[in-house]
């Protein structure tokens, strides 16, 4: 096998449910990499379970806002300069800045991940100045890089056609999934006698259709909507669900454990994925809940943006809304309860679509590019 190529992974997050950058690290360090993933502690944050590879979490006097963002480059800049590595991984454009200056220091070489696009994101455009910063910085070092990967085609061509330089693909799919031990609704606090609907994710944020989801569930029977993640918006659904007395017809459930999250989810009959097309972020989006909604067997609504129903559609594995409405998602999720043969169909097209769709296909076009 030969001597190991030690690399270093950076991400801004605490670790525990970025399952894009834990794929990726598990992919090196099973094709001879020695890995170390970087991130940071946060007061809240849960304690992580061992791994095969190594990590190291990062406590911070800030937790968000600009100083946390200068302060984080900054230690970063000097871990990874005291560190001996042969590859640098910047995952975002909130990690570059330190990752690029070090790997010229260092004659090292630099791969950039970028899960989005980044300075397109509603914290961001909403702040003209501070965006202003990060696209500045994206200016400056994005045209230098020479092995950059994105999680779409739509994503990939608008950065080449920025920047003119190549972006390779490498989507947020899910590996394949058995259910060889499901845990029962009972010990997971579902309901035994109702239908689940299921909103997950780690970024249940402003204009991802989790109001309007809740709000949804007063036109809809004999169903349960469940939030297994967490997200700015999280605390205000709270609150809204027990003003209007929707705590029979909503529960949350927190973030989770990638395998605890995946029985939620295997439970559920109906996955949504409702980002609204409000910014150039989310109108390319194509989060990995979609992928894990196909690989349970959870039939799809998704709002009408490119990749997502792109997907969906190729596949037929769900319903496509054109409005991000309560009652168009309450229609569509009666639609489906109320037509078990439509419901079962897309359950089946899931279970097909799986074989394609997974992320040990993703893995072939990482081998181009590490090994």
């Amino acid at each position: 096998m030969g001597s190991k190529k030690r690399i270093i992974v950076s991400v801004t997050n605490d670790l525990y449910t970025d399952q894009r950058v834990h794929k990726v690290c598990q992919f090196l360090y099973e094709n001879n990499y020695s890995v170390l993933l970087v991130g940071r502690k946060r007061s809240n944050s849960l304690e992580l379970k061992p791994r095969d590879y190594k990590t190291k979490r990062m406590r911070l006097i800030f937790e968000k806002g600009a100083l946390f963002y200068a302060f984080f480059n900054f230690r970063l800049f000097f871990f990874l300069l005291f560190r001996k590595s042969d590859v640098l991984l910047s995952n975002d454009l909130d990690t570059l800045l330190a990752n690029y200056i070090v790997s010229k220091i260092k004659g090292k070489s630099l791969v950039y991940d970028t899960h989005e696009l980044f300075t397109e994101v509603p914290e961001l455009t909403s702040r003209p100045r501070v965006r202003a910063v990060w696209l500045r910085i994206e200016g400056w070092v994005f045209p230098k890089l020479k092995t950059v990967y994105t999680v779409n085609q739509s994503i990939a061509d608008i950065y080449t056609e920025r920047y003119n330089i190549p972006v390779k693909v490498v989507r947020n799919i899910s590996p394949k999934w058995s259910s060889d031990q499901v845990i029962s609704k009972q010990e997971l606090n579902l309901p035994e006698n109702k239908h689940i609907i299921i909103l997950q994710g780690a970024g249940i944020n402003i204009d991802r259709g989790a109001e309007e989801a809740v709000e949804a569930m007063k036109s809809v029977e004999n169903a349960v909507l469940i939030f297994v993640g967490d997200g700015d918006v999280i605390p205000q659904l709270k609150e809204k669900v027990v003003n209007e007395s929707l705590s029979e017809k909503v529960l949350f459930f927190g973030k989770k454990p990638y395998q605890e999250l995946m029985q939620y989810t295997y439970h559920a009959d109906i996955g949504l994925t409702l980002d609204k097309d409000t910014n150039p972020n989310y109108k390319y989006s194509l989060p990995n809940k979609v992928f894990d909604y196909i690989h349970t067997n959870t039939a799809i609504i998704a709002s009408n943006v490119l990749e997502v129903s792109n997907v969906v559609l190729r596949h037929q594995v769900g319903l496509i809304i054109n409005e991000v409405g309560p009652q168009e998602i309450s229609n569509a999720i009666n639609t489906l309860l109320n037509d078990e043969q439509k419901l079962n169909g897309f359950k089946v097209n899931c279970s097909k679509a799986s074989v394609v769709e997974n992320w040990e296909r993703e893995e072939e076009v990482l081998k181009n590019i590490y090994l």
